[in-house]
């Protein structure tokens, strides 16, 4: 790889492993971190009262809450066991809540710190309905569909101008037919996020540029659907990256690439001068309501919050599973680009709908599935 300036060989280390910025948070759930502790990213602050119309104590305070309630998810699942419902992140009262199908384990989920909710539904139940949907051909006007735990039922989103044609129709009295499921109109269907070629500093594939990943030893991860396995990749100066060892799409929307010709990989993600160049600590997977930031080739750094997980994506190349929702916005380029929450790596961009101008909702193909894959490791600090 050609290094012409110190600062551009810096920049071409960062890009191997991602077109964005984390935030290193501390390990430990106990303290809550000050608004001058340097392991929390002024950039990622700035994005969380920007987009979540958050002060700063408050984005420091919820970055804190969320962390604790990581940990807390883990011990709250088990002390469950078949009579859990699924978990989400309550923002205003930072704490964690579990559904669960039984009041005296209920006592027992409480006791690990987490707030209970009863439901009629235990998880295992919403995820046997969703698998049985996932079996039938989906028609274009029906967005995507996954399981709510908040609301005990599968969620199918229609498109509003759609409902009423007929195959839609015909499809939701099927998905009916499997299970708990409620129906929700969105304004608008899906769309991956690839883009043609234009100037920046993600990588291309033939005419396509997408934005990099995370860093796994060996290479980076990225979306499917940018290119199949074999595509040359190059980088932001147009020289040799690797190429596309393994890719996946539709089905799933993930993809890795292999790194040489003098391009390396680091734990380290790159901020565009708006965030902080910052660590990669690990992959602990962020609850639904968690904040959640996003970066990419085009649109740069942008926050909100997961809003669901396990989510079917009808895009109009077909059906990609297992895919987790946000409100963070993304336009054409930032496919592939990475999900962070805290300093945990969370997930690759797929697709979605809107723009970051008017707003959206973005999902992702979470990372330790990539990694589990593939036979992958995260490259960290």
């Amino acid at each position: 790889m050609r290094r012409t300036t110190a600062v551009r060989t810096g920049l071409s280390a960062l890009l191997v492993l991602g077109t964005w910025a984390a935030v290193a948070i501390p390990a430990t759930a106990a303290a809550v971190p000050s608004a001058t502790d340097t392991s929390v990213s002024t950039g990622l602050i700035e994005a969380m009262e920007r987009d979540l119309g958050l002060t700063e104590g408050q984005a420091v305070e919820r970055l804190a809450a969320e962390r604790a309630a990581v940990a807390v998810e883990k011990k709250a699942r088990q002390a469950a066991g078949a009579r859990y419902g699924g978990s989400w992140f309550d923002a205003d009262s930072g704490k964690l809540t579990v559904a669960v199908t039984d009041s005296r384990t209920a006592a027992a989920v409480r006791a690990t710190g987490a707030d209970t909710r009863l439901v009629q539904h235990s998880e295992r139940t919403l995820d046997r309905t969703k698998d049985a949907i996932d079996k039938l051909s989906a028609p274009r006007g029906v967005s995507s569909w996954h399981v709510d735990p908040a609301a005990g039922k599968v969620v199918v989103n229609v498109v509003a101008s759609e409902k009423a044609d007929n195959d839609v129709s015909a499809f939701l009295a099927k998905a009916r037919a499997t299970g708990p499921v409620t129906v929700k109109e969105v304004d608008q269907a899906p769309r991956t996020f690839a883009a043609g070629t234009v100037g920046g500093d993600p990588y291309y594939t033939g005419n396509v540029r997408c934005s990099i990943g995370f860093s796994v030893h060996g290479g980076f991860v990225t979306a499917g659907h940018c290119g199949g396995v074999g595509a040359a990749v190059r980088g932001w100066d147009g020289s040799h990256i690797g190429h596309f060892q393994g890719s996946s799409f539709p089905g799933n929307d993930y993809a890795w690439v292999n790194v040489g010709s003098g391009w390396w990989t680091v734990p380290v993600v790159l901020g565009w001068g708006t965030v902080p160049d910052q660590l990669v600590r690990g992959s602990n997977e962020a609850p639904i309501g968690a904040s959640i930031c996003r970066s990419g080739s085009t649109t740069r750094w942008h926050c909100g919050r997961v809003l669901a997980k396990n989510e079917t994506v009808n895009y109009s190349q077909g059906a990609v599973h297992q895919m987790t929702k946000t409100s963070v916005c993304a336009q054409g380029g930032d496919s592939g680009g990475s999900f962070i929450s805290g300093d945990q790596a969370q997930g690759v961009t797929s697709g979605g709908w809107g723009n970051c101008s008017s707003g959206g909702e973005t999902w992702y193909q979470p990372v330790n599935e990539i990694l589990n894959r593939y036979g992958l490791r995260l490259h960290t600090a």
